[in-house]
């Protein structure tokens, strides 16, 4: 437990770059796949050329999320344990329902009918993508409760900006309006989405890492 805690930002922060280049390095053995218009999802469908490895993929990246759990929690658990908690949670709900599950229970994009599998990947997945966006927003409540306004302010604006962009995406899901221009690349919104809340991870990581790095000198 104590190297999970040592070393937890270094597997959060792998865990993010990982999961977030999935679909850029796998989408080069990819034929014919685009990345503005085709959602990541695509990559473990049965017919993708890329399946096994994206399965793969997103377990051992899921697992890494996990694997950080105890460093995000013991980081904040004397600000409030009731928010250091939602906070690894968010992590844990991200790791295991959306890259997890993913690999364990993919789908079948051309099956009209949910089975089994989909609604365990489908629910997992929602779950996960509500713990990813929602993680900014813990951070800013600890930071606040620390009375560290810029690392709030910061975490703050993440929030908000990933919000804006979640919403694009979801707009883009919609059949309604989503030949509209720019929601008519569902791939491009999906991956600005991601990347917003990507960012978030890789700045805390980053950041702790660097204090960590500062106290072992002193």
């Amino acid at each position: 437990m104590n190297g999970l805690k040592k070393y937890g930002n270094y597997f959060l922060l792998f865990g993010a770059i990982s999961d977030f280049l999935t679909p850029y390095i796998l989408g080069i053995f990819y034929p014919n796949m685009n990345q503005k218009t085709m959602v990541i999802s695509v990559f473990g469908d049965v017919d993708s050329p890329v399946r096994q490895e994206f399965l793969i993929w997103s377990v051992v990246s899921g697992l890494l999320f996990v694997l950080a759990i105890p460093s995000v929690y013991q980081t904040f658990k004397s600000t409030s344990r009731e928010l250091a908690s939602l906070l690894a949670l968010a992590i844990g709900f991200y790791g295991v329902g959306d890259c997890i599950f993913t690999g364990l229970f993919s789908i079948d994009t051309e099956q009209a009918n949910w089975n089994l599998s989909t609604w365990i990947h489908n629910i997992g997945s929602g779950l996960g993508y509500i713990g990813f966006l929602l993680f900014p927003l813990f951070l800013y409540l600890l930071y606040q409760k620390r009375e560290e306004k810029r690392e709030s302010g910061v975490y703050l604006m993440l929030f908000l900006v990933s919000i804006v962009f979640a919403s694009i995406y979801g707009l883009a899901r919609i059949p309604t309006i989503n030949q509209l221009p720019v929601l008519n690349q569902i791939g491009l919104c999906q991956r600005v989405s991601f990347l917003f809340n990507y960012l978030p991870i890789i700045i805390f990581t980053r950041n702790q890492i660097k204090k960590r790095k500062c106290n072992t000198k002193n």
